[in-house]
């Protein structure tokens, strides 16, 4: 059985029609046409579907949908602006991401960090994206970026 939800996605209300198993994840790339979020495992380890409810990092793949009714959820889409924000052009500065796969979650991941604590040490840093697996970097760009923004900002 169906049900319609409204969600608030990138500051735009939309309603849709889920089925009460249908994942978050799986109602932003599939049935809203958003693709920053990725299926990396399915299962919360990866941190590539990672978008923000309600402020708040969440691994949309363990999310199902209809709990998101009536909430706001925020993917890279929504980060995304023009000119770069600090984060953004910190990430471009140290060449942090190379494939680019966990690029989405670790920005939306980083863009809370900030949001909440927005002079992080090395070591809050890493605590933060803990979740967000990158099979390219070794972390270190990232880090790097992320301790810069701050001082960008």
């Amino acid at each position: 059985m169906k049900t319609t939800i409204t969600i608030r996605v990138n500051g735009e209300a939309r309603s849709v029609d889920v089925m009460p198993t249908e994942t978050l994840l799986l109602v932003l790339r599939e049935k809203l046409g958003l693709k920053s979020p990725k299926c990396g495992c399915d299962r919360g380890d990866c941190g590539t579907c990672t978008v923000l409810l309600n402020g708040d990092s969440v691994r949309s793949c363990l999310i199902f949908a209809i709990e998101a009714d009536g909430q706001d959820v925020t993917t890279l889409e929504g980060l995304v602006e023009e000119p770069p924000t600090p984060l953004q052009q910190a990430f471009l500065a140290h060449s942090s991401f190379q494939c680019g796969f966990c690029a989405p979650g670790t920005i939306v991941t980083a863009t809370e960090l900030l949001r909440k604590n927005p002079q992080p040490t090395r070591h809050d840093v890493q605590e933060a994206i803990a979740g967000n697996l990158c099979r390219c970097t070794g972390y270190e760009p990232i880090i790097d970026a992320i301790l810069d923004a701050a001082q960008r900002a």
